[in-house]
C-alpha cells in the first residue's frame, strides 16, 4: 500500500465521517444503552469511549485479516470470540491501572461484547473490507460513539454535581447564595434528553439527515 492510500480523501471520511454526518449513535442509533448508564461522569464515560474505540478499531482489523478464512456459517461465532478476548485484555487492563474508574463501569465493559456498533461494524464492514480501512472504520465509529458520551456527561457532571473529571468546577460561593445542583441531571432519563436534543440540533442543521432516515 502506497503512503498516499494510507491518507486519501476516502480513508479520512471513514474517520470523520462517523464523528459528524454518519455518527453510530445519533445517525444509526446505536450503542443508546451504554450512552445512558455511564454518562453521569466525565471519567467514566472517557474510560469507556477509549476502550470501545480499542475493541471496535482491533476487532475490526482482526476480523478483516481473517475474512477470507471465516466460513459463512461460523462468522457471528468467531466474531464473538475476537470482541469476547479483546474486552478481557481491555477490561484486566482497567483493572490494573484504573481500578477505581472500573468499578464505576462494573458490567458496562464486559456489555461491550454486545454493543450493536461493534458487531455492527465487523457485520457491515470488516466482513468486506481490507485491514487498514476496516481498522479506520472501527476508530471512527469507536471516536464518534465517544464523542457523544463526553458530551452529555460533561452537561451531566456539570449541572448534575458541579464538577467535570471530578474537580469542582462551580465555586462554593454559588451555593453559599442559594444555587442547587440540578438532581434530574444525574438520572437515566436525563441522559435520554441530551441525546435527543444533540440529534435534534444536528438534524436542524444538516437536513439531508432527515430524508436520508
Amino acid at each position: 500500500m502506497k503512503i498516499n492510500d494510507v491518507f486519501s480523501a476516502t480513508n479520512k471520511k471513514l474517520v470523520i465521517g462517523p464523528l459528524n454526518l454518519n455518527n453510530p449513535v445519533t445517525v444509526q442509533i446505536l450503542g443508546i444503552c451504554s450512552s445512558l448508564a455511564v454518562t453521569v461522569k466525565m471519567k467514566p464515560a472517557l474510560v469507556m469511549a477509549i476502550a470501545v474505540t480499542v475493541v471496535v478499531g482491533f476487532s475490526n482489523l482482526i476480523i478483516s485479516l481473517m475474512r477470507k478464512t471465516i466460513p459463512n456459517r461460523i462468522r457471528i461465532i468467531v466474531q464473538l470470540v475476537v470482541v469476547a478476548f479483546l474486552v478481557i485484555l481491555v477490561d484486566q487492563i482497567l483493572r490494573a491501572f484504573v481500578y477505581d474508574v472500573s468499578k464505576q463501569l462494573s458490567v458496562f465493559v464486559g456489555l461491550i461484547i454486545t454493543n450493536c456498533i461493534v458487531m455492527g461494524r465487523l457485520e457491515a464492514f470488516a466482513m468486506a473490507n481490507k485491514p487498514w480501512e476496516s481498522f479506520l472504520d472501527g476508530i471512527g465509529n469507536g471516536a464518534g460513539y465517544g464523542l457523544v458520551l463526553i458530551i452529555v456527561s460533561f452537561f451531566r457532571e456539570l449541572l448534575g454535581s458541579g464538577t467535570l473529571l471530578g474537580y469542582q468546577v462551580i465555586p462554593q460561593a454559588f451555593y453559599e447564595a442559594g444555587y442547587e445542583n440540578n438532581g434530574l441531571m444525574i438520572l437515566p432519563p436525563m441522559a435520554l434528553i441530551l441525546i435527543g436534543i444533540i440529534i435534534w440540533i444536528q438534524r436542524a442543521k444538516h437536513p439531508q439527515l432527515i430524508e436520508k432516515n
